[in-house]
């Protein structure tokens, strides 16, 4: 077994697609394929069940993972303790955050990180936030950009970066009779209006706090994955929905929104970087949490 055998399961488990495992890893499909058989081969089990359509891990293979992460992040910990050139930092570092982050933040981030390190390789994944810090509990990530949870797990890490507010947001043009275009009133209004919010996360939790403290029970039209496809379908007319101010402000449809003016407010995102703790002992992690300045 060597690391590049480690990489390739890798690879393979985040992705659990043969085709893009194999890009990731710059070789061929059947190259994989034979890798990923031979490591089954020194193991002794298999790591994943696969068939014409889907690759899972098995049982076996999750608690290989572990093993893999842990592996890997040792790995590059020495290579950067025995390098002739301490000072300049060699290795990977895996970032997660949403697509907003990724423009908002994570590209003067990223700019500046480069300049600093060029010798550390950046593999960025965006996706929902609500599940950014899901992909540090399980080690599938370094470090994630997302709102900080009103409690953080044990063992996990937050630097802050900006607040964002949260948003009432609404449809410029009244196009179906029960989505207005004015801030409810009244109570039994707000339980008439279809709501588009988010299936859970921060934003989430926070608006369902905000209907139970006034007593409503909210008409749900839809429940999506990521904030920008909430400014969409606001935008389309399909219903009131909640974003962070972050997500408005860099969508393209903004100019068919507009902020409700709803009393109280949601308390606010409290945007930043997320990690474990232990991983702050890793030289790569440390060097782009320290991009930060702590406050």
């Amino acid at each position: 077994m060597n690391i590049r055998s480690l990489k390739h399961f890798l690879a393979l488990a985040d992705t659990l697609h043969f085709g893009r495992a194999s890009d990731e890893c710059h070789i061929s499909i059947s190259a994989l394929s034979r890798n990923i058989r031979q490591l089954e081969n020194e193991v002794g089990v298999n790591l994943f069940n696969r068939d014409n359509r889907t690759v899972t891990l098995t049982m076996e293979g999750k608690k290989f993972l572990k093993y893999a992460r842990d592996t890997s992040n040792q790995w590059n910990m020495i290579r950067h303790e025995l390098t002739e050139t301490p000072d300049q930092l060699r290795g990977e570092i895996s970032l997660y955050g949403s697509v907003t982050a990724s423009y908002s933040f994570l590209f003067e981030l990223l700019s500046r990180f480069r300049l600093a390190h060029p010798g550390i390789e950046i593999k960025l994944r965006t996706g929902d936030p609500e599940h950014a810090i899901a992909h540090i509990l399980d080690g599938s990530e370094d470090i994630t950009i997302a709102a900080r949870p009103s409690k953080l797990p044990r063992g996990v890490a937050f630097k802050p970066i900006a607040i964002s507010p949260l948003l009432f947001i609404a449809p410029i043009e009244q196009l179906v009779p029960n989505v207005p275009t004015t801030s409810p009133q009244d109570p039994k209004e707000w339980a008439n209006i279809p709501m588009i919010l988010s299936e859970s996360g921060v934003s989430r939790h926070r608006v369902d706090d905000w209907f139970a403290q006034h007593a409503i029970s909210p008409r749900i039209y839809a429940q999506v994955t990521g904030n920008e496809a909430i400014v969409s379908m606001v935008s389309l007319g399909f219903g009131i929905g909640v974003v962070p101010k972050i997500v408005l402000d860099n969508s393209p449809l903004a100019d068919r929104i507009q902020v409700l003016d709803v009393q109280p407010e949601l308390e606010p995102y409290d945007i930043g970087l997320i990690t474990l703790k232990k991983n702050l002992k890793n030289p790569m992690v440390e060097a782009f949490w320290n991009l930060i300045e702590s406050k």
